[in-house]
């Protein structure tokens, strides 16, 4: 279930959700508003390797704006720090910037119980639009979480974003140890493994792609 604009003035007076800072005004029916920091971020090259770290070129919005361009990734940051412990935070556009072509994420708008950090927002545009520093961005909900939660995120010994930065960051894909085998994938049933490949099929029939996989 979501919470109502009550039961989220509630949790944050009980320490389960924090917002830094905090605006009475900016409290929805059953969400918050998440302001624009004044920093972005793109990448400095052009070809992105998802098996290392790619390093970021930051930068400030200045007071007259910055024109985000189409087929070009910006990242960027919410001005608000969030915590949220014991509900499931999700991260959505408004509707105000989607209608002016605006989306800011592409997959990154689930966050994780225990999450305490500012949000790091991917943009994507449909067309030339400037943007500035303060502006309503996005709204944060929160869902009740069923069970007990063992692996908050600050616990999770693969987190990634536990280092408090109002700056945007980086995809840290590169940190993951690609498997590239279906057999290297403990615990997965072995008629799920090659689900998607019949009995019949043969390998001569398939088309051969050449990969190099990192450790």
């Amino acid at each position: 279930m979501v919470l109502s604009d009550t039961a989220i003035l509630q949790a944050i007076k009980e320490g389960r959700i924090i917002v830094d800072p905090f605006d009475i005004e900016c409290l929805g029916s059953n969400s918050y508003d998440l302001h624009l920091s004044k920093y972005l971020a793109v990448y400095e090259n052009e070809i992105l390797d998802s098996a290392k770290l790619n390093s970021l070129r930051y930068f400030e919005i200045p007071p007259e704006g910055y024109v985000l361009l189409p087929a070009k990734l910006y990242l960027g940051s919410t001005l608000e720090y969030t915590e949220t412990h014991g509900l499931y935070p999700e991260l959505n556009g408004k509707s105000s910037t989607g209608r002016l072509g605006i989306s800011i994420h592409l997959t990154a708008g689930n966050g994780d119980v225990g999450y305490s950090n500012y949000w790091t927002l991917e943009f994507s545009v449909m067309q030339p639009v400037r943007v500035y520093a303060g502006m309503p961005i996005g709204q944060i909900l929160y869902h009740t979480v069923l069970g007990e939660v063992e692996r908050v995120y600050t616990k999770k010994p693969n987190a990634k974003f536990t280092t408090v930065d109002p700056k945007p960051k980086e995809s840290g894909m590169y940190k993951n140890k690609f498997r590239p085998h279906a057999e290297d994938y403990q615990g997965v049933p072995e008629c799920h493994r090659n689900s998607g490949k019949k009995e019949d099929d043969s390998d001569e029939h398939q088309p051969v792609q050449k990969a190099i996989f990192f450790g």
